[in-house]
């Protein structure tokens, strides 16, 4: 059986508005998106299809669906329509046409990349330690490239070089480097809506007039973004988004998952990628599925490298979807709440958030983000270094210590510790120091998280007299 001929497509990501009285928004998406009840069960929530597949009505029907002129389901690994309901949803809730999901985020990136390059190409890239991670994951076929002031390599990962593809990395978030790292190879601008951890974000109109200009797409993983309440990078010139679903959108650290948005607006056109082009067995990806050419390739390779979403995480998934409004406003009001009460402490270094007005994104966070919400990640240090930092978090009793962001609850992590990874150089490059402490705040009552962290400070500075600054 041809995983290309059993290809399933299912592009209804554009709102039926016919469905109700007027288009709704996003508050109504996130509940009513990419369903409508089961026209024999009558089932309001979306129901689990935990099958590998799916029956044809017969001989002649599997073969249309072979050749792709029939998108019924067919193989959970391609799609199935409990996964079909969260892909839908999510291209709404961005204003895509079409969506992949994918079993995780690291899936999301390899493959939203991997479907628009080949052998001597490259992408220019933001410079930042989750895409480390996407390097080191398809290492089997890359190799990575520092663009930074003087254009030097400083890592090099040469496995499979026959195949290899170079990843252009630069460390400013100046429109004008970004087009300095530009070659007549590079198929992509790579960015992170904010820089994780470094919280830097980017002018994604900017960047996107210069990947245009050069005829290539602007990827934007807007996993920060909040699954599209904090952030809409299409209406800002974005031709492709990728999520880490395992984050806000999930919103509960119960599953894995990420999704990869089409626009649906990009010219593939320039000969630049005949992936999407040029006829593979039998098939032009850009005649066959028109504006959604490059959401269709993405879902072959997906199938191709068999990182598929399974029924029941897309299912956990849906379920955080539902509150996804609510808790971005939580997170949004403990994280601001709590900048302001770190600024103000006598142990604090430094504190970063963009909701602060001295914050140096404030007026480009103010641009990008809804009104009046800025997100739940606060970076900070507390004076002592990193000695006072281990003990600071240790010391914690309500917020956990972990390696996650986005969840109901309150959590924490020292990035200084990749610093030994990355190297100094690098991790200085990637906006690390090693007293830094990234804080994703959750929905807790924000007195509990703060007196969580006097509590902290009093243990981590007990030979002192530590005086709390008052709440908000």
């Amino acid at each position: 059986m041809s995983d290309i001929g059993v290809l399933t497509t299912f592009f209804k990501a554009i709102i039926d508005a016919s469905r109700f009285y007027k288009n709704p928004e996003f508050e109504t998406i996130q509940l009513h998106g990419g369903q409508i009840p089961d026209s024999d069960t009558r089932a309001r929530a979306v129901p689990i299809y935990q099958t590998a597949s799916f029956c044809f009505r017969d001989a002649d029907h599997a073969a249309e669906v072979f050749n792709m002129n029939d998108p019924a389901f067919a193989y959970t690994r391609l799609s199935n329509p409990t996964i079909a309901a969260f892909e839908q949803r999510m291209a709404q809730l961005e204003g895509g046409t079409a969506a992949v999901a994918t079993g995780s985020g690291q899936g999301a990136q390899f493959v939203a990349v991997a479907a628009l390059v080949r052998a001597g190409d490259n992408i220019v890239s933001s410079l930042n330690p989750s895409f480390f991670q996407l390097i080191f994951s398809i290492s089997m076929f890359v190799i990575p490239h520092h663009v930074c002031a003087h254009s030097r390599t400083v890592l090099y990962l040469a496995i499979w070089k026959n195949f290899g593809v170079s990843v252009n990395f630069v460390s400013s978030a100046d429109p004008d480097a970004f087009a300095a790292a530009i070659d007549e190879n590079t198929k992509a601008i790579f960015i992170e809506v904010m820089g994780n951890p470094s919280l830097v974000m980017f002018d994604i109109a900017s960047l996107a007039e210069v990947a245009h200009n050069h005829r290539i797409p602007l990827i934007v993983d807007n996993t920060f973004g909040v699954g599209g309440y904090l952030i809409r990078p299409f209406d800002h010139g974005a031709d492709i988004i990728i999520h880490s679903a395992t984050k806000w959108i999930g919103g509960h650290g119960t599953t894995i998952g990420g999704v990869i948005i089409d626009s649906g607006k990009f010219d593939w056109h320039s000969g630049k990628f005949p992936a999407l082009t040029s006829p593979y067995r039998g098939v032009v990806y850009s005649e066959k599925f028109g504006s959604n050419a490059y959401a269709a390739k993405v879902r072959t390779d997906m199938a191709f490298t068999g990182s598929c979403m399974n029924p029941f995480g897309a299912f956990l998934l849906l379920q955080g979807l539902e509150t996804l409004s609510l808790r971005a406003e939580r997170h949004s009001a403990n994280g601001m709440a709590l900048a302001k009460w770190l600024v103000k402490h006598p142990k604090v270094a430094w504190v970063s958030y963009h909701g602060l007005e001295s914050n140096e994104f404030h007026q480009l966070a103010k641009k990008l983000m809804r009104s009046g919400l800025f997100g739940g990640m606060v970076n900070f240090a507390i004076k002592g270094g990193l000695p006072k930092a281990c003990k600071f978090i240790n010391s914690l009793k309500l917020v956990s210590n972990l390696a996650n962001i986005g969840d109901a609850k309150t959590l924490i992590t020292q990035p200084g510790a990749t610093i030994s990874v990355l190297g100094e150089e690098d991790a200085a490059l990637t906006g690390i120091t090693e007293d830094m402490l990234r804080l994703s705040t959750g929905l807790e009552a924000i007195n509990d998280i703060i007196a969580d962290f006097e509590g902290a400070f009093e243990v981590t500075f007990s030979e002192d007299e530590v005086v709390s600054p008052a709440i908000d």
